[in-house]
């Protein structure tokens, strides 16, 4: 253990935890809610979710759904709101959805404080 989880009481790691949210940065929303229009999903969640797989254990998943399940948490950033089912919660908290059009790199990017190993290409981890 680190030395920063050691100095940190039992309430304050559950605080954190309980405090913790998914964010997408206004790049991101844009483009998922463009993407959503040319869908026919206008009015839809965006559902994070982990898939076992990829080249480092496990992959992001990205879906657009119109229901919540009943344990689903539920998060709002910059106008998007964002659903994840509670397995999946504990490798996503605090995670940031970015998104870029760069030629090279473009696309969307997952920024995830939990991932202890990534691979090239920032589609799968480790935890």
């Amino acid at each position: 253990m680190n030395n920063t989880m050691k100095d940190k009481t039992f309430e304050d790691r559950q605080t954190e935890f309980q405090n913790a949210t998914i964010k997408a940065t206004k790049a991101a929303v844009r483009q998922l809610k463009a993407v959503m229009k040319s869908d026919d999903k206008d009015g839809y969640f965006l559902r994070m979710s982990v898939d076992g797989g990829g080249c480092s254990g496990m992959t992001y998943k990205m879906d657009f759904e119109n229901e919540k399940g009943e344990f689903d948490k539920e998060f709002k950033s910059n106008g998007l709101t964002i659903i994840c089912d509670l397995k999946s919660w504990l490798y996503l908290k605090d995670v940031e959805i970015d998104y870029s059009k760069d030629l090279l790199n473009g696309g969307f990017k997952i920024k995830n404080p939990n991932a202890e190993r990534t691979c090239g290409c920032g589609t799968s981890f480790s935890a």
